[in-house]
């Protein structure tokens, strides 16, 4: 099964480029479907004719994005050599309120980049 989402220019490049391998998501409805082995197709938010395709290699379930920081590499997710240093896990509020941690957990996506169109 193939799933679609969204994703910023930044994170995008670090995928194409391999330093991220790691998507952070709230395990909500659309994410809970997901399984081993599916594909996942990333539109960039600023240009959606920049797609990514991915496939799911694993998946990582915490209760919110405190847990997940503590036993993820930061790094993988996307961190850099720059902003590693303040990475905490209320960089996810922004995208995700912590009611709404509560009420789904998260999700760490490891995945493998298949194709790319830029």
């Amino acid at each position: 099964m193939t799933h679609d989402m969204l994703l910023t220019a930044g994170p995008m490049e670090r995928m194409v480029s391999g330093e991220k391998t790691i998507e952070l998501r709230l395990n909500d409805e659309k994410r809970q479907v997901i399984q081993v082995g599916d594909s996942i197709r990333f539109y960039q938010t600023d240009d959606m004719s920049k797609t990514l395709l991915t496939k799911v290699l694993a998946l990582h379930y915490f209760p919110n994005f405190a847990e997940l920081y503590q036993h993820l590499p930061l790094k993988k997710c996307g961190y850099t050599d720059q902003n590693i240093v303040t990475a905490k896990p209320e960089d996810m509020d922004v995208y995700y309120s912590p009611e709404r941690q509560k009420l789904y957990g998260v999700v760490g996506i490891e995945l493998e980049v298949i194709d790319n169109i830029f």
